[in-house]
Parts: C-alpha cells; sequence; structure tokens
C-alpha cells in the first residue's frame, strides 16, 4: 500500500499557490512541489489530490492507494463522490476517473499537524513563483 499525504496552499484567496505531495512507498519517501499559479486554498488542495494521482499512475500503477489530506472539503467531497459546488465538480470528475486506474484508493482526513511534509511542499512551490 502507497501511502500519500497531499496538501495544497494559497498566498491569497486566491492568489499564488502550491501543491505539496508527499509519498511513503516501501520504505522510500517521495516529494513534490508543484506551482500551481493563481487559485482559491481550496482548488489548491483539489490539484495536489490530482497531481498525486497522476504521479502514482506513472510510479506505482496498480498498487493499493491511502490518500491523506487536512482538508476536509476534498476528502468530504471524495468520500461522498458528491458535490454541489459547481468550481469542485470538475476536479471531482477528474479526481474519479484518476482513481478508477487503481485496484483500491482511499481518503481519510487527517490534522494539519499530522500534515507537516506536504504543506512545507506546497509552501515550497509558493515560493518558487515570487
Amino acid at each position: 500500500m502507497i501511502e500519500v499525504y497531499t496538501d495544497g496552499a494559497a498566498s491569497g484567496n486566491p492568489g499564488n499557490s502550491g501543491a505539496g505531495i508527499y509519498i511513503k512507498a516501501s520504505g522510500n519517501i517521495y516529494e513534490y512541489s508543484f506551482p500551481l499559479g493563481i487559485l482559491s486554498n481550496h482548488e489548491a488542495e483539489f490539484e495536489a489530490v490530482l497531481k498525486a494521482l497522476q504521479i502514482c499512475k506513472e510510479r506505482f500503477p496498480d498498487e493499493i492507494l491511502s490518500f491523506r489530506s487536512d482538508s476536509r472539503i476534498v476528502v468530504d467531497v471524495v468520500e461522498k463522490d458528491f458535490t454541489k459546488n459547481q468550481t469542485f465538480l470538475p476536479y471531482l470528475e477528474k479526481i474519479r476517473t484518476e482513481a478508477s486506474a487503481f485496484p483500491h484508493f482511499f481518503i481519510k482526513w487527517i490534522p494539519e499537524k499530522k500534515n507537516n511534509h506536504a504543506d512545507q511542499l506546497a509552501r515550497k512551490a509558493i515560493h518558487m513563483q515570487q
């Protein structure tokens, strides 16, 4: 099973944003920072999940994925597989499509203090744009 920690951050809301992804797989650690341009914080959180799914598709095909995020909105939308928010709907559809490539995809909410690595990576991505 692959453990994936994701975080999105924005400097301003909306503002320069970034995605941080921290992956634990077979005793190895993988870290990624992606500058995302001008997005809201919530959009950056969704983008982080999408980027992580794309990385996993490339590096860990056919693995069981266990995602963790400190964004209640992202976790709730993905777990319930539903949103009325028209901004979030395209993200949900993309996440649904990407996740379907794996035998199992789980996402759970964790407190911010347990997501430090991904948070630092997301902030690093913001600074890459300034």
